[in-house]
């Protein structure tokens, strides 16, 4: 597990990514991530596929801190939270 990356998830949540389970296994998961500080639980799932293939996309070192500063935002307001 990296500090930036994909949420990890279940073997059978894996078809749910269709076309992009390649992109979400070639990432190595993180504790912080795009799904993380847009919402997490406000989304639907579909919405967190195209944000893994976003990050996927965008991935590199500027994005990352983004990502965390973003986040450490997320959980201090707990927006998204349950």
């Amino acid at each position: 597990m990296s500090i930036v990356g994909p949420r990890p998830i279940i073997a059978k949540e894996l078809p749910r990514y269709g076309e992009a389970c390649a992109m979400y296994l070639a990432m190595t998961p993180g504790c912080a991530g795009i799904w993380q500080c847009s919402g997490r639980n406000e989304l639907q799932y579909e919405q967190r596929v195209e944000m893994d293939v976003d990050y996927y996309w965008k991935a590199s070192l500027t994005f990352d801190l983004c990502l965390i500063a973003r986040t450490f935002v997320a959980v201090l307001t707990r927006r998204g939270a349950c």
